[in-house]
């Protein structure tokens, strides 16, 4: 008897391959290599710990709002901000940075059939959300006088599309070897007594770990190493579905920097009160993230004294974290804190005991899945900055509606045309700063408000401002 399959009997888990015979010898291979996967000794943990409950509780005692430095035009010092872009500067021109980007997603939601970075998403010349990264990535590299690494983390279904992707595309101008990809980690589906379910005779039915799952990642995968040995201690963290992302911001990292802090993140006021983004709270001393979903209407709507939302700080999966905080979060062994699994119970296609396949019509079973965020309340000397929406968060999510292709390409139009405006040039906008033509700017001829005027700066002549104008280096 192979050993695994004599552990997963041991565990209490052998039906898994119940069919086992069955299977030809590639089959049987596989299935043990998924089995591989499988932590039995944690997932036993999880079963006692979260399938005893009927949902995940969530502590809710003690709420305020979280702390946080505003933006130096809603009231913060602009002096503090000032020297923060000057440590971050510094921080870049020595190499301490390197960008992250959660990548595991398809493009499903969008109607779209491939890796959801490959989405294409600029107004005139539809590059990939992929390029947009990229090209920021090389841009403030050579605008700080060395390349930056750049880390992927794909998923199992998607990672030999991305990279056929990025060597179809020469990496976007990027060297192959600051370019690193890895794939997420997964976790086995359960029903509720916590037994493994599978998905066919000779697959078990396996889910991505969660974005918080990265961490574990970046370990598992040797990343952290390359990063130790390149002279990276700082991670920018951000998801691929959102182009407007700032990926390599020197004020944030100056602030991360100058307050010692393990995990920093960004913060944009709420447009309303049920949008679908976390709360950044305070409860007990320690800076945590409450889901939407979790936060209730009462709170959600409650204002303060001047009228505004009380719980404003809203969550937009942008973070900058330490090496060894990744390193110590990822590393159970060492005896540290870690982070927790949430369940989410789910409609789970499977096999009964006969082999039959089973389609649920109300959920049969539990994944589990961690959250980058749980990580905030273990680091030390957290930070949260405030950013302006316009400049940092327009995600593409849905196919129609609020984060949608069309909302995230005007959004793109109105910060092309409020970087013209600041050097000058007349753009004929509506009242929500949509200009009256398709602009794009390549994040090589600039990727923030002050890259792009040195580069206008520089053209001589100007270019006219006509329809589907493009700016490239």
């Amino acid at each position: 008897m192979h050993p695994v399959i004599e552990k997963f009997q041991q565990a209490g888990q052998g039906h898994v391959f119940g069919h086992f015979d069955l299977l030809n010898e590639a089959a049987q291979e596989y299935l043990i290599q998924e089995a591989l996967e499988i932590d039995l000794d944690e997932l036993a943990e999880l079963t006692r710990t979260l399938l005893s409950q009927s949902a995940n509780s969530v502590d809710l005692d003690n709420l305020t709002p979280a702390p946080y430095e505003k933006l130096p035009n809603n009231g913060g010092d602009s002096l503090a901000w000032d020297m923060a872009k000057s440590v971050g500067d510094a921080s870049l021109r020595v190499g301490r940075v390197a960008a992250f980007t959660v990548a595991g997603g398809q493009g499903t939601r969008l109607g779209y059939d491939g890796p959801k970075g490959t989405f294409p998403v600029t107004p005139v010349h539809k590059r990939p959300l992929f390029q947009v990264f990229a090209e920021k990535i090389v841009a403030a590299g050579r605008h700080y006088g060395r390349p930056l690494h750049w880390f992927v983390m794909t998923s199992h279904q998607n990672h030999k599309a991305t990279e056929s992707y990025f060597i179809e595309h020469d990496f976007f101008g990027m060297e192959e070897i600051h370019v690193h990809f890895f794939r997420q980690g997964r976790m086995p589906a359960v029903d509720f007594n916590g037994k493994i379910l599978l998905e066919t005779l000779g697959t078990i039915a396996m889910s991505p770990d969660g974005h918080g799952g990265s961490l574990r990642a970046l370990e598992r995968s040797g990343a952290l190493h390359l990063m130790e040995r390149e002279g990276v201690d700082i991670l920018s963290y951000f998801q691929v579905d959102n182009p407007l992302v700032r990926c390599i911001d020197p004020a944030f990292i100056g602030w991360h920097v100058l307050r010692g802090s393990e995990m920093s993140s960004k913060m944009v006021p709420k447009a309303y009160p049920n949008e679908k983004v976390g709360h950044f709270c305070s409860q007990r001393g320690k800076l945590v993230v409450v889901e939407y979903s979790d936060l209730p209407a009462a709170l959600q709507e409650e204002t303060d004294a001047d009228g505004d939302l009380r719980f404003h700080a809203g969550s937009i999966a942008i973070h900058l974290l330490d090496r060894e905080f990744i390193r110590r979060m990822a590393q159970s062994s060492a005896g540290n804190a870690t982070l927790g699994f949430h369940r989410a119970d789910k409609k789970i296609p499977t096999l009964d005991t006969k082999g039959n396949q089973v389609n649920p019509t109300a959920a049969n079973g539990v994944k589990f899945e961690m959250f980058v965020f749980d990580a905030l309340p273990h680091a030390r000397n957290p930070v949260v900055i405030e950013t302006n929406r316009a400049d940092d968060f327009s995600p593409v999510k849905n196919a129609e509606g609020k984060d949608s292709p069309q909302t995230c390409r005007d959004d793109q139009l109105r910060q092309f045309a409020r970087w013209l405006k600041a050097t000058g040039v007349a753009v004929i906008c509506d009242e929500t700063g949509l200009p009256n033509l398709l602009l794009e700017v390549s994040p090589l001829f600039g990727y923030d408000e002050q890259t792009f005027i040195e580069s206008w700066q520089k053209l001589s002549p100007k270019p006219t401002l006509v329809d589907r104008l493009y700016l490239d280096a």
